[in-house]
């Protein structure tokens, strides 16, 4: 699947953008597993998102890379 320039600009970005959420993600679970009340559906609830984001991720990333005539 080839992408223009422009397109494969976006898609860079929105990989960053979800890259950030993915970091943050990790920091909101870790905040929540140190406090006094350990909330297990919200920690499941953003650990789920932190896998979609992973899976979103890695197909968009796999977008990026050229194929190659075999």
């Amino acid at each position: 699947m080839y992408f223009g320039d422009d397109k494969k600009r976006r898609l860079r970005e929105r990989i960053a953008q979800l890259r950030q959420e993915h970091r943050d993600l990790d920091a909101a679970i870790e905040r929540l597993q140190d406090g006094p009340y350990v909330d297990q559906l919200q920690i499941r609830r953003l650990k789920k998102r932190k896998l979609f984001l992973r899976d979103t991720l890695s197909k968009l990333e796999s977008g990026l890379i050229p194929d190659l005539d075999a």
